[in-house]
């Protein structure tokens, strides 16, 4: 009797060793559980997490890993590389991708506005790795850059093997590299006409048939707001879906990882979108196009300079603290000429309940070279005959 009591005391000892030994998980950390995976959701404008389920476990992505291909494809076209109107030779190998395609056939002439509209509208499998062909050489090349480009953004959970996200071994992301990807694809403007495409349609083959596109993203047709981005499934990620939606001055972006069913994903990514927009609203602090007041520019060709800020500042907000923010403009007295277009003359800082949030430089709006003898000359003439 005596060692059994002795024996129940010390498997309570090892138990409670064992119990406290394990991380706790705060149940209430997060508003609701989300049924995949893995999920996030991000304010597009600051990355701000608003949400976190498993998101930078490595998982098969599927067709989402399409983000990265227009992504790199955008860009391209952003630094001139290529032109939506540049003709692709389909190759072999593209043609010969399958899961959902376009049909291309080996030699066919495609430009680059009908494959992107294939990869966006249709997740063609095919247009991707004819797109990658042409803009690197290869499709291993264009590989490589996207594992690039993923590290430049910070992706760490990520390995791409090919363009498309049909099964390989070693193709992986995670949620949180997914929004990544995500909000530098949607800064790209010129993507959101196919992105927020329902319908359309591409002639391919020899035969010139017409191919019917349907948005994969069922969210574009039935979610207010929806403005993107990808799904994706195969067996083994099973549903997968990178979402979108912009209402006011707000953009959210929801991202589910192995949901079991097509309906569960766009369900869940709804109520991740619907938990953001009822709870959190994003606010214009301070917009790169709008001076924020002017310095006296001490022996210049001008006599003041406007202050511009560097770049736009959102600041995402609960429901309600919207009137809680506010901002100091700290501007010198003077500044010295010369003075070049873009340098520091000053910095806005932005504070909520008084604390400080961010702070954004202010730089000079256009050159002001030191003034010669005879503009002060002339500024003195005028100051004269003025009185």
């Amino acid at each position: 009797m005596k060692l059994t009591k002795k024996l129940m005391r010390a498997f309570l000892i090892i138990t409670l060793i064992i119990s406290f030994s394990m991380p706790q998980v705060d149940a209430s950390s997060q508003p609701f559980n989300i049924n995949a995976k893995s999920a996030i959701l991000i304010d597009s404008a600051t990355g701000t997490v608003l949400y976190e389920k498993n998101i930078h476990e490595a998982l098969p992505p599927a067709s989402v890993t399409k983000i990265m291909t227009m992504l790199l494809t955008m860009e391209a076209i952003e630094e001139g590389k290529i032109t939506l109107e540049d003709k692709v030779v389909v190759s072999e190998l593209a043609s010969s991708m399958g899961g959902t395609q376009l049909y291309l056939e080996p030699g066919e002439v495609k430009t680059i506005e009908e494959l992107m509209k294939g990869i966006a509208i249709r997740s063609a499998n095919d247009a991707c790795v004819a797109i990658g062909e042409h803009l690197a050489g290869s499709e291993d090349l264009f590989v490589q850059r996207m594992n690039e480009r993923a590290k430049e953004l910070g992706m760490k959970d990520s390995n791409f093997v090919n363009t498309n996200g049909l099964p390989e071994d070693g193709h992986v992301t995670s949620a949180y590299d997914i929004s990544l990807m995500s909000k530098e694809l949607l800064k790209h403007k010129e993507i959101h006409k196919w992105l927020t495409t329902w319908m359309d349609e591409v002639v391919v083959g020899k035969s010139q048939s017409v191919q019917q596109l349907v948005n994969t993203n069922r969210l574009i047709r039935f979610y207010d707001g929806a403005n993107g981005i990808k799904t994706g499934y195969t067996s083994a990620a099973k549903h997968c879906l990178s979402a979108s939606a912009t209402r006011g001055n707000t953009t959210f972006i929801a991202v589910i990882m192995g949901a079991p069913t097509s309906p569960i994903r766009f369900s869940e990514a709804a109520k991740l979108l619907d938990y953001g927009f009822a709870n959190y609203s994003s606010v214009d602090v301070v917009k790169k196009d709008t001076a924020a007041g002017s310095v006296p520019v001490e022996k210049g060709k001008l006599l003041q300079v406007e202050a511009m800020p560097k770049e736009d500042l959102k600041l995402l907000v609960k429901k309600g603290e919207e009137g809680t923010i506010d901002h100091d403009v700290i501007l010198p007295q003077y500044v010295q000429a010369p003075i070049a277009k873009g340098e520091k003359i000053g910095e806005v800082i932005v504070t909520v309940n008084g604390k400080e949030k961010a702070r954004v430089d202010l730089v000079a709006a256009e050159d002001v070279g030191k003034a010669s003898i005879m503009d002060i000359l002339s500024r003195m003439v005028r100051k004269f005959v003025g009185r």
